[in-house]
């Protein structure tokens, strides 16, 4: 699709860019791939971005194949965005360049991270050899919304919306989740605080959050640079 942002080159991967690599483009296909979204909730996951521009990636996006629009069924009746097919295919991408982001030597300033990104940031952070043989279902409750952790043989699987039979729930914000995987807030402090809550074991939760440990930051760049907590690395 040529625009006049085009790189104007052959190059696949130029011309990748030319797809997705406008600000704001692949935070809108992160935001979409747990599933689809009305407008009102992209705008809530994207803050910083205006509705104009939001409006304008959204339409890039679709008219490149890589989003579309359709309207929900009654009762719903509701317009929302999911990604194509070949959108999906983004999903890998998007989780490595996380991962790579994660062990940068300088980390940015503090920053929010959504809830969104940190249930995303689980793919990246997932130790296979950890889990082992682990069967087991989890949920995550940011604020409204559920998300569902399904691990199987060292496979992981995310969705939104609830569990089945989660072996542990897990109730708090993005940030305390971040500082919780990151280290930074044990479990036990963050439950006695009431910054989280937990229905079920709490050897369940602390299995879950065992399963996602934080990267050593790459050693590259400035030195000593700090390696920052995981809501600033992965935001």
């Amino acid at each position: 699709m040529a625009t006049k942002r085009s790189y104007g080159e052959a190059c696949r991967f130029a011309y990748a860019l030319d797809l997705v690599g406008e600000r704001w483009a692949l935070l809108v296909v992160r935001e979409l791939l747990l599933g689809p979204k009305r407008f009102t909730d992209l705008r809530g996951g994207l803050p910083h971005a205006s509705s104009n521009i939001l409006s304008e990636r959204l339409r890039e996006l679709e008219q490149a194949g890589v989003v579309h629009r359709r309207k929900l069924p009654a009762p719903a009746a509701s317009w929302v965005y999911e990604l194509t097919e070949w959108g999906e295919e983004l999903e890998p991408i998007v989780t490595r360049l996380g991962a790579w982001g994660a062990r940068s030597p300088v980390p940015p300033e503090h920053r929010e991270i959504g809830p969104d990104s940190i249930v995303l940031a689980l793919r990246s952070l997932f130790d296979a050899e950890a889990a082992g043989e682990l069967e087991a279902s989890y949920e995550v409750r940011l604020g409204e919304e559920r998300f569902h952790v399904d691990v199987d043989g060292g496979e992981l699987g995310l969705g939104r919306g609830a569990a089945d039979a989660p072996a542990a729930a897990i109730e708090t914000d993005p940030g305390t989740l971040a500082a919780m995987l990151a280290g930074q807030l044990p479990l036990e402090q963050a439950l006695e605080s009431g910054a989280a809550s937990l229905v079920g074991p709490r050897k369940e939760a602390r299995r879950f959050l065992r399963l996602f440990p934080m990267p050593e930051p790459c050693p590259a760049g400035r030195q000593g640079a700090p390696a920052g907590p995981l809501e600033h690395r992965l935001s």
